[in-house]
């Protein structure tokens, strides 16, 4: 019997826990093989399902030796950290282990910079594009071998992070300090769930014909409706708080300094908040104001619209 295995790693968080969600409504559950770093994260009923749990982590090599084994296809969920030499050692790791399992198609999760091209100014983005490059060598060096990369839009849910961690909870934040003045160009937002249902169903297509599946050795980008510029975006932030909320463009060292980004910003004990203000500099190019109908066409519904996503999360308890 042909053997058509498909792992999801890691298959909690955000992302991977949506995708998960919606491919055991699209995939046999027994052809699933859900890879985490905390397996006790996976629902119980995931397991009762017969889908296959395994523990791995990324920054354990020892972990990945085995993780794919008797796998074809690795959804592979990127590192979530975005310092850049580390992140693209641990996905090379884990591409590396893979084929040595015997891995044939990996779908990876990019991010929706770049402008659609193969070059960004955003540190956030560059392990993505080395990660996407390898890819490339591997699947040009290796007829047998395929990949399909996923820029994931940037998630509705993240706009904290574009506006210096404004907590729509608070009473109290009416300013937002960082260093762009607000204008358009600016950002397709996109719902993560239905990010994670897309994935899914691009997925189940590639499990359901794998030998006609169209989108191989292909980069996609799934993006928002329409673009939203940071001034546009704070309006509708200050529409669901009901209260004027506006940007104050400031320097790089004065947005780094705030007690909200400094803390929100550290990684591994390591200060990244200068790192991270350089996508404000690839918004301001451009790069993530593209709209593509391919989210839209996969779902085969609009996507939902950024206001509608955060004013549900501003009613939640």
């Amino acid at each position: 019997m042909e053997n058509k295995k498909i792992a999801i790693f890691p298959a909690s968080g955000k992302l991977g826990g949506s995708l998960v969600k919606h491919a055991l409504g699209l995939i046999p559950a027994h052809h699933l093989v859900l890879i985490s770093r905390y397996p006790t994260k996976i629902p119980e009923s995931y397991r009762d399902a017969s889908a296959t749990v395994r523990a791995a982590d990324y920054d354990s090599p020892k972990t990945l030796k085995n993780a794919f084994s008797q796998v074809k296809t690795l959804f592979l969920i990127s590192y979530p950290t975005f310092q850049h030499e580390h992140r693209t050692k641990a996905h090379k790791l884990a591409i590396d282990s893979a084929l040595g399992s015997g891995v044939k198609h990996i779908f990876y999760t990019s991010l929706a910079f770049a402008g659609g091209g193969d070059h960004s100014i955003a540190h956030v983005m560059q392990a993505h594009l080395d990660t996407e490059k390898y890819l490339a060598l591997l699947a040009n060096e290796d007829s047998s071998f395929s990949y399909t990369s996923i820029r994931e839009g940037l998630y509705s849910e993240s706009f904290p992070i574009y506006t210096a961690f404004f907590n729509i909870k608070s009473t109290s934040t009416s300013g937002i300090l960082i260093p762009h003045d607000g204008q358009a160009p600016g950002l397709a937002w996109a719902k993560l769930d239905e990010l994670g249902e897309a994935s899914a169903l691009l997925l189940a297509r590639f499990y359901a014909a794998p030998d006609h599946f169209s989108d191989k050795n292909r980069v996609l980008l799934l993006s928002g409706p329409r673009e939203w510029s940071l001034n546009e975006t704070v309006q509708a932030l200050s529409r669901i708080v009901e209260r004027e909320v506006s940007i104050r463009q400031v320097s790089v060292d004065e947005y780094a300094a705030q007690p909200s980004v400094e803390s929100g910003l550290t990684i591994n004990g390591n200060k990244m908040a200068k790192q991270w203000a350089t996508a404000y500099d690839a918004i301001r190019k451009g790069e993530t104001k593209v709209v593509s109908s391919l989210l839209r066409d996969i779902l085969g519904r609009e996507p939902e619209d950024f206001e509608t996503t955060i004013r549900a999360i501003a009613t939640q308890r």
